[in-house]
């Protein structure tokens, strides 16, 4: 799954969605680094500050935790939105 730039979707939504597919998914499971702003920013070809919005999401969701100095994890299971 990648950001499709043609879709009216804004950019920070469609990234903060891959994600919580993927965590769904398994792909990230809990506690686990999510990957890095760069690597974020690099894989999809999408600007820092879009990187940045989505895991902002995914905070206030509370899909990922984000803890200073050591990075941006899965959150405990228990955190999770019920869908």
């Amino acid at each position: 799954m990648t950001v499709d730039q043609l879709d009216p979707m804004p950019i920070y939504e469609q990234l903060a969605r891959i994600i919580r597919e993927r965590i769904k998914a398994g792909d990230l499971k809990e506690r686990q680094t999510v990957p890095s702003e760069t690597s974020l920013q690099q894989e999809h070809g999408i600007a820092r500050g879009s990187v940045r919005r989505a895991m902002e999401l995914l905070r206030e969701e509370g899909w990922v935790v984000t803890i200073q100095g050591r990075g941006t994890f899965v959150a405990p299971q228990d955190r999770w939105p019920k869908d």
